[in-house]
């Protein structure tokens, strides 16, 4: 488990994360995401303990990653976002020359026999590094942040530059490896979160701005639902239909034809599903909805969202109470 109290860290009068507090269970996949300069660098490297903090408190599985470093840091598993590795190693030389480098008690063979299982890295056994492809390296470095057996794995963009293929393996890795250990995965790409995360925590200039199970992230952002509708009819009959039906707010014909059938974006009042009783007037207009499916929201429309909330909630705390004898509502007016 993972616990932050009132986490600051200032560069002079800089203040670049904020008294933020949150924990993290064991056991959960956590999302970490935030814009360019939010800190969430930052707060990573000072739960690693690769920088102190200003004030705050970071605990690891109970200890305190300050005054008990070596022993919080065993329980730490770390994959920064260029994986390091040694080029000219084999992967098993890598694999050993890690065991040794972390002081590893646990039987070699056996502990480094379980992690080539779960990374898949039996075929690149005896390859070198170099050699390997970019799934292949990110996988490689998936697999020492494992050694040692810690029950906190830390991944920093571990799909950034994988083609679609790879980015699926390293997703299921993750998964897989959610069963046994509490991981923190950092990441820009909200799809990526969506898939292996249970949680996300989104960070702002410093600032905690939201704390959200990843299945209510979007009504957290935006309550409103949109969708991608592929309907076969005369567009603009289907289109005035859309715009005019209860509970649409926006819809537009988005120009990608399918044989005779148009697609089309739809977004819903908050907390309206609007599928059923669509797709129940497209029926009795006789024309055929043969495809439907959620939008999702990309991570700047998350971000944007979020952030605006934030400025405005501060702002209200912010703003001058008047004095009733200003009003002219005050006894002070008359």
């Amino acid at each position: 488990m993972i616990k932050i109290e009132h986490l600051v860290k200032q560069y002079g009068e800089k203040t670049v994360v904020n008294e933020i507090s949150f924990t993290v269970n064991d056991g959960e996949i956590v999302g970490f995401l935030g814009p360019n300069g939010a800190g969430k660098s930052t707060t990573m490297n000072m739960i690693t303990g690769y920088l102190s903090s200003t004030s705050g408190d970071i605990s690891i599985d109970g200890f305190d990653i300050l005054e008990n470093t070596i022993e919080a840091k065993r329980h730490i598993g770390y994959l920064p976002e260029q994986p390091p590795l040694y080029l000219d190693m084999t992967v098993e030389e890598y694999m050993n020359f890690i065991y040794d480098l972390k002081g590893c008690t646990l039987n070699r063979k056996k502990h480094l026999n379980e992690i080539i299982d779960v990374t898949k890295l039996s075929d690149a056994w005896g390859r070198v590094i170099r050699n390997l492809s970019k799934g292949y390296k990110q996988r490689v470095g998936i697999a020492q942040a494992l050694v040692g057996n810690p029950g906190t794995i830390i991944l920093d963009e571990p799909t950034v530059g994988l083609d679609p293929k790879q980015v699926i393996e390293v997703r299921n890795l993750i998964r897989t490896l959610g069963r046994d250990h509490t991981i923190i995965l950092s990441t820009h790409i909200l799809s990526e979160v969506q898939a292996v995360c249970d949680r996300v925590l989104v960070m702002n200039k410093g600032k905690l701005v939201a704390d959200e199970r990843t299945e209510e992230l979007v009504n957290a952002v935006d309550g409103n639902r949109r969708l991608s509708i592929k309907i076969c009819g005369p567009q603009r009959e289907v289109l005035a239909m859309l715009k005019n039906r209860p509970g649409i707010v926006y819809a537009e014909a988005l120009g990608e034809h399918d044989l005779d059938s148009v697609t089309y974006m739809v977004e819903s009042e908050r907390g309206v599903d609007i599928r059923k009783p669509l797709f129940a007037v497209l029926a009795q207009n006789n024309w055929p909805c043969i495809g439907i499916e959620p939008m999702g929201i990309n991570l700047e429309d998350v971000f944007l969202s979020l952030v605006d909330k934030n400025e405005s909630a501060k702002s209200r705390k912010k703003r001058p109470v008047t004095p009733e004898f200003m009003t002219g509502s005050g006894k002070e007016a008359e």
